[in-house]
């Protein structure tokens, strides 16, 4: 047997529940402004055609724009002049004469265009209409990927977080944080995508119509565009200023909206509690507070996004005002700037201003993304289980013993340990029933085998290794698990037998459903092993979810079987039956009991008692009858001799092993 290790020698030098082995989450408000967003962004680089693509399509339907600024306007205003010179036939002459000779617009393409000033102006919308048609389409293709490379991008994060967080340490969850993450994988991640949205959608799209709007003004009159551009940063710190306020509601609104969801999942869950207490004035009054919060932070956003709009249109106003003034003073003066020059810069401006405008919003749409972003990635920064074992050695199968030396563990949110200072040894092959008043560690005991709680300190060692020092996969993957609180998931009841074994037959799972003495009831279900089990499998009752429950601890042939009040649903007839397959099925492996049955604990090979997460005595029945005190009081007042009833029980009841 390894000597024992101190905690703090194991990992580095932190200690505590937490800290011995999983560093810290990166806590709210580490990150700076946008830097989770564009951390998330930077993976839309992995769809670089769809990218191209999307830029390509962006950048045409601006380039339309930017032709009929800056080419079709003039050619109105010429046309619209009187006499000949206004003919397409002769402006294009004259475009070639103003290129010192060189010929681009063919002469027999000259000759072709009409010669009436009527039918130029057909012939100019007729062109306009075309290009028209081109930039819609353009428009459409742009959106279409840009919404297309968004969606994908946030299913893949989304992908990515879930992943972190099915292999988060159950630490994390006992802390009561589960819905909150929940929230975060799927709600926070809509936000986000609504982020990416308006990133490849609109702010593409409005800054390629906006540069080309500017870049149209600056052929006309560059000095004009240049004023401009030395005002508009105004209008950048107002967006700035107020997206900064837009963030930390947002933040706040998204924390909110998890703890709405938490407390409406824990009462649907515990519904039928709700119903028979009659609480749900209680848990409405909890919801509208809840809800009341949420609607605060809200308001809060409200506010910020009402103000953008008419401040940027009371500074566009004073700016454009600016302009006039300018513009009137340089025509008085006789300078370079004439009425119509001025007139068309203005209209080319005033549709820059108009393309950008919208990214106010747009860039409000990243602030609140940003928090999404924030949130999803402290799941993601959180070190998973397999960072702290993917590279240690394969735990061989269990063979000799399991052995608890000077174990202390204390929950997160807990002021006293769970355990203390706990030593035992259980050989292989033995049956093991732990008993003890309620909260003594009874099933915080049987969590540190798995290596689903880390002790503060001592060691927990599986045929003379540490389990610190093993791989978790190789470690649980020879262990099953049967609860009082059965879970089951979305899908037939042939399928919640097989959960964890992949690869099973049918032969397998009927096997394993007949040993757990569940045959029975599945074979009087409508489709049979083929049936659903519904939500939580809440169509079965409580006897016949444990009952699958125990078929597919049978099935995964583990060497270690923990069995925490596992027939405590079961009635009296079931429970003999099963207890005779367990037993059987036990042979050869470890079996470790939290039981309240009177018959189970004696049929234990041995019986361990705790009191207030300290080990008090062990042995057998008679034996510590005879010498425990404390075992005499658990036989007396909470050892049953039996079970009556099947029935289904409450989803939200809790294990009360300790």
């Amino acid at each position: 047997m390894p000597s024992r290790v101190s905690p703090a020698s194991r990992i580095g030098d932190t200690v505590g529940p937490m800290s011995r082995d999983y560093p810290r989450p990166v806590p709210v408000g580490k990150y700076r402004r946008n830097e989770a967003f564009w951390r998330f962004a930077r993976r839309m680089l992995r769809q670089r055609r769809t990218i191209v693509i999307a830029a390509i399509m962006a950048i045409v339907s601006a380039t339309n724009m930017g032709v009929g600024l800056v080419g079709m306007v003039p050619v109105l205003n010429n046309i619209l002049e009187d006499g000949d010179q206004s003919t397409l036939p002769r402006l294009a002459e004259r475009f070639n004469e103003q290129l010192s000779g060189v010929v681009v617009i063919p002469q027999a393409w000259i000759d072709q265009l009409p010669d009436g000033r009527y039918d130029a102006v057909v012939a100019v919308i007729s062109v306009l209409g075309l290009l028209t048609i081109i930039g819609a389409f353009a428009n459409f293709a742009h959106l279409y990927y840009a919404f297309t490379l968004s969606t994908r991008t946030v299913a893949d994060v989304r992908r990515t977080a879930y992943h972190h967080l099915v292999r988060l340490p159950l630490t994390t969850m006992v802390q009561g944080k589960s819905n909150d993450l929940v929230s975060r994988v799927v709600q926070d991640t809509a936000v986000l995508n609504n982020g990416f949205n308006a990133l490849t959608g609109k702010a593409i799209a409005q800054s390629t119509k906006g540069a080309a709007s500017l870049g149209a003004a600056f052929f006309i009159s560059w000095k004009l565009s240049l004023v401009t551009c030395a005002i508009g940063p105004i209008v950048y710190i107002i967006i700035r200023k107020l997206g900064k306020r837009i963030r930390r509601a947002s933040r706040g609104a998204m924390r909110g909206r998890a703890r709405l969801l938490g407390a409406a999942t824990e009462v649907v869950r515990g519904y039928r509690v709700v119903k028979v207490y009659t609480t749900e004035r209680q848990e409405l009054g909890r919801f509208t507070r809840i809800n009341n919060d949420v609607l605060r932070e809200q308001l809060r956003e409200r506010t910020a996004k009402a103000l953008a709009s008419p401040l940027i249109e009371a500074v566009t106003i004073f700016i454009l005002g600016i302009l006039a003034l300018i513009a009137m003073k340089w025509i008085i003066d006789g300078g370079s700037l004439d009425a119509s020059d001025f007139i068309m810069t203005l209209g080319a401006l005033g549709l820059a201003g108009n393309a950008l405008k919208p990214l106010s919003s747009i860039v409000q749409d990243i602030q609140k993304a940003d928090s999404a972003a924030q949130r999803i990635a402290e799941i993601i920064d959180m070190p998973s289980e397999e960072t702290r074992t993917n590279r240690l050695p394969r735990l061989p199968r269990h063979a000799e013993s399991i052995v608890f030396r000077d174990v202390t563990y204390t929950y997160p949110t807990a002021n006293e340990p769970a355990l203390r200072h706990l030593d035992l040894e259980i050989e292989h092959g033995m049956t093991v029933a732990v008993v003890g008043p309620n909260g003594s560690g009874k099933t915080t005991l049987l969590g540190l085998v798995p290596n689903l709680y880390q002790p503060d300190s001592g060691q927990v060692l599986i045929d003379g290794q540490d389990l610190q020092g093993v791989s978790l996969r190789s470690l649980r993957r020879q262990i099953a698990v049967v609860t009082q609180e059965t879970v089951l998931f979305q899908g037939t009841i042939g399928e919640n037998i097989a959960y964890g074994t992949p690869g099973a037959t049918q032969e397998q799972i009927e096997a394993a459903a007949a040993r757990a003495h569940a045959t029975e009831f599945i074979n009087l279900q409508p489709q049979g092993f083929d049936t659903p089990v519904g939500d939580q499998g809440l169509a079965l009752s409580g006897g016949q979810r444990q009952r699958i429950s125990i078929a597919r601890a049978i099935l995964r042939d583990p060497a270690i079987l923990i069995m925490d009040e596992a027939t405590s649903m079961i009635d009296s007839d079931s429970e003999a039956r099963i207890s005779d397959a367990i037993s059987q099925f036990g042979e050869g492996r470890t079996c470790l009991i939290v039981a309240h049955r009177l018959s189970t604990v004696i049929n234990a090979d041995r019986i361990v008692v705790l009191d207030r997460g300290t080990y008090v005595d062990s042995g057998t029945h008679d034996e510590l009858l005879g010498r425990c005190g404390v075992y005499q009081q658990i036989a007396r007042h909470q050892l049953a001799p039996s079970s009556t009833s099947d029935e289904p029980t409450d989803e939200a009841s809790v294990p009360s092993g300790g």
